[in-house]
């Protein structure tokens, strides 16, 4: 065990995920300190948590958000800065031993690659630093000799099961198998899902999660994009990962081996536990989750995911099969059409269509994942398209 105790940014500290892991840091104060600590808009909820771990700084990217945070700390030896570009400086920065990546979005894309470039510890809770940059983020990890650790608990299932040897990957996996909880709606008629409401969207049987990613979770958009992630992750072709719907979401995913031997990982639907195991990795250390207690554990069941009810789901293989770049569209088209469900600009149903039509009318150039000033083009294209999309619902509706 480390004599040093290991400095921790966590970008996103105010969702879901940066409570957890700054849950767990607090339990372990003699091994990590939150050295910076990001949000993008919730002021008064950073400066509370800057009042309490005390970072050295805090960022936000608005400058006006940034300008409340100052007055709200200064009193404090936290220095508070500004700007997308400050997300990038603190999560390369030489004395951050470990990166907590817990931005909502493409916006976390930048940050990531700059850790990644720095050869930084990254638990990478951003799907989208896989799903919108792919080859490009895995180029960054390798050439910066970066460790990449995943904390959704899927993939850190799925990564606990296989050795610490990268190279015997490929040999020891037939294929992987991603389970899914169903969310909301895994029991409830198709027909009816277009009087959905956003509350009822956002309503998770399992998880206490932000609105964004538990609408996802309703529409099985979630593990559309947990599957790009997978591919990346793990160097699998994309018929190699598969879904399964385990409504208990107790085993948090499965490695179905060469030889037919399966190997799960099982826990307590708490994102505490990928957090430690990223933090301490190869090490285990206590997360505050509660143990299963097996005498008392319901049974466990496992359905197909019904294509029907979550046809989100099937758009994750079409886009990785499609031109480089198709699940950069996928991903920008689905944060468009979730913002305009919950704004109720759309129902619940018209997610999907807003998806799938993005997905087949954006032409995509040559050399559209290059870079990530390219990305960021193509994201730009693929959100107006998606709101053009939008649009074209509302009009018909009236």
């Amino acid at each position: 065990m480390t004599t040093l105790r290991q400095r921790i940014c966590v970008l996103g500290a105010t969702g879901s995920i940066g409570a957890s892991t700054l849950d767990v840091i607090a339990r372990h104060p003699d091994r990590y300190e939150a050295f910076a600590l990001t949000a993008a808009s919730r002021v008064d909820e950073l400066a509370e948590l800057c009042r309490r771990f005390r970072p050295r700084f805090a960022a936000m990217p608005g400058q006006a958000q940034a300008r409340a945070l100052r007055a709200a700390l200064a009193d404090t030896d936290t220095e508070v800065l500004d700007g997308a570009q400050a997300l990038a400086d603190l999560a390369a920065h030489p004395q951050v031993d470990a990166v907590m990546a817990a931005i909502v979005g493409a916006a976390g894309l930048a940050p990531c690659l700059a850790a990644a470039r720095a050869g930084k510890r990254l638990l990478l809770a951003n799907k989208e630093a896989l799903v919108v940059g792919g080859e490009l983020f895995m180029r960054a990890v390798e050439e910066g000799a970066a460790t990449l650790l995943p904390i959704d608990s899927e993939h850190s299932a799925i990564f606990q099961c296989l050795p610490e040897d990268r190279s015997a990957w490929d040999a020891r996996i037939d294929h992987i198998v991603l389970t899914a909880s169903g969310g909301p709606f895994r029991t409830r008629a198709p027909h009816t899902l277009r009087d959905v409401t956003p509350d009822e969207a956002c309503a998770h049987p399992n998880w206490v999660m932000g609105r964004k990613i538990s609408v996802d979770s309703a529409t099985m958009m979630n593990k559309a994009l947990e599957v790009i992630e997978a591919r990346w992750l793990f160097g699998l072709a994309p018929e190699r990962v598969r879904v399964v719907i385990h409504p208990q979401s107790i085993i948090h995913s499965m490695v179905v081996c060469r030889d037919a031997s399966v190997l799960a990982q099982l826990g307590t639907p708490d994102m505490r536990v990928p957090i430690a195991y990223g933090l301490a990795w190869p090490e285990r250390i206590e997360s505050g989750a509660a143990t299963l207690d097996f005498a008392t554990l319901r049974d466990l069941s496992f359905e197909v995911a019904d294509a029907e009810r979550f046809p989100g789901l099937q758009l994750a293989w079409q886009a990785l099969t499609a031109a480089p770049g198709s699940t950069a569209v996928l991903n920008a088209a689905n944060e468009v059409a979730v913002a305009a469900f919950l704004e109720r600009r759309i129902r619940f149903d018209q997610i999907h269509a807003v998806n799938a039509d993005t997905l087949s009318a954006l032409s995509i150039e040559p050399g559209a994942t290059a870079s990530l000033e390219s990305l960021i083009e193509l994201d730009a294209r693929s959100r107006a398209a998606a709101e053009q999309q939008v649009s074209a619902l509302r009009r018909t509706a009236r």
